[in-house]
């Protein structure tokens, strides 16, 4: 009886852990009776009929990534590319994942490659290389409706390399290296013009200034030739109306004026070396008097007087 009850007991704990399933989170298990599918178990705690239903596939619903093998793939011009990718994943129907495909993760990645090849090689070399985000987004059209059959969803696509062959890339180092000279030489010219257009513009402002300059000059100077050839003009009205008066300290006046400017000429030229200075100076004293006396007539008319220095 004790054998019997033991036993008993053991069959009881067989049949609670034949029937009983806790599924994980993130995870749902297929449920088949007699080898058919029944039902779909999710996360928690579920029941079979013993030995009647078992566990099928035990199918992850979480984000997967699938690395996808490199592959040489030959463009539209005819150059070599290595390509390899990245694919998320995520099992959206688990029957149709568990089912409908032998083995889910072989066949996503050889799609993947059949479908790289397709796009890479429908492009030249140039588009392959700058155009990443077009080749990741026709991939994840192509793919992600080829798995819709499969309860799986494409979430993306992902070129991880792209390497062209070695000799290929130093073409493509000089041809870089090239055109960054060109584009250095243009910007060099570009700079040596702009500062010729400034220099330029400099010496024309320079010349412009310098020319109002010298006009500016000019007019102070005639302006200046003018005022003196007027006040010489009314010293020689004023010494004029003396001398037609009879007045000789007027024409003392002027002589000794014209006297002393030609010995002045004589004494500041350059041709000359010795200066001979007369000894008579009667001429310049008579000078003096005369504007003295000119003077004097000028402040009893009310004109304008001229300081004269006492004679000695």
């Amino acid at each position: 009886m004790e054998y019997a009850a033991v036993f008993l007991a053991a069959m009881a704990l067989v049949l609670a852990f034949s029937s009983i399933k806790i599924v994980p989170q993130g995870r749902q298990f297929t449920a088949e009776r007699f080898g058919r599918y029944t039902r779909t178990l999710r996360p928690g705690i579920s029941f079979l009929v013993p030995f009647v239903d078992r566990v099928g596939r035990r199918m992850s619903m979480m984000e997967t990534v699938l690395d996808v093998p490199r592959q040489d793939v030959i463009t539209k011009d005819n150059a070599v590319v290595s390509v390899d990718a990245v694919v998320f994943i995520q099992v959206i129907d688990a029957p149709k994942a568990a089912y409908e495909v032998e083995n889910l993760r072989l066949a996503i990645q050889n799609l993947c490659m059949t479908n790289t090849r397709t796009v890479v090689g429908s492009m030249d070399l140039d588009e392959v290389l700058s155009q990443r985000d077009a080749i990741n987004a026709r991939l994840l059209e192509v793919v992600d409706a080829a798995t819709t059959a499969w309860g799986t969803k494409v979430l993306r696509v992902e070129i991880k390399d792209l390497t062209p062959p070695a000799d290929l890339t130093q073409a493509m180092a000089r041809q870089m290296k090239a055109e960054r000279e060109r584009r250095a030489q243009i910007l060099e010219a570009e700079g040596d013009k702009a500062a010729a257009i400034l220099r330029a513009e400099g010496a024309k402002q320079a010349a412009i200034l310098q020319a109002e300059g010298r006009r500016e000059a000019a007019f102070r100077d005639a302006e200046a030739r003018e005022r003196e050839a007027e006040a010489e003009a009314k010293a020689t009205d004023m010494v004029s109306q003396a001398i037609s008066k009879g007045d000789v300290n007027a024409i003392r006046y002027f002589l000794g004026l014209k006297y002393v400017e030609a010995f002045g000429a004589l004494a500041t030229s350059n041709q000359q070396r010795t200066v001979i200075v007369p000894a008579d100076l009667s001429g310049l004293a008579g000078l003096v008097e005369g504007l003295r006396a000119l003077n004097a007539q000028g402040g009893e008319a009310g004109g304008p007087r001229t300081a004269v220095p006492p004679t000695r």
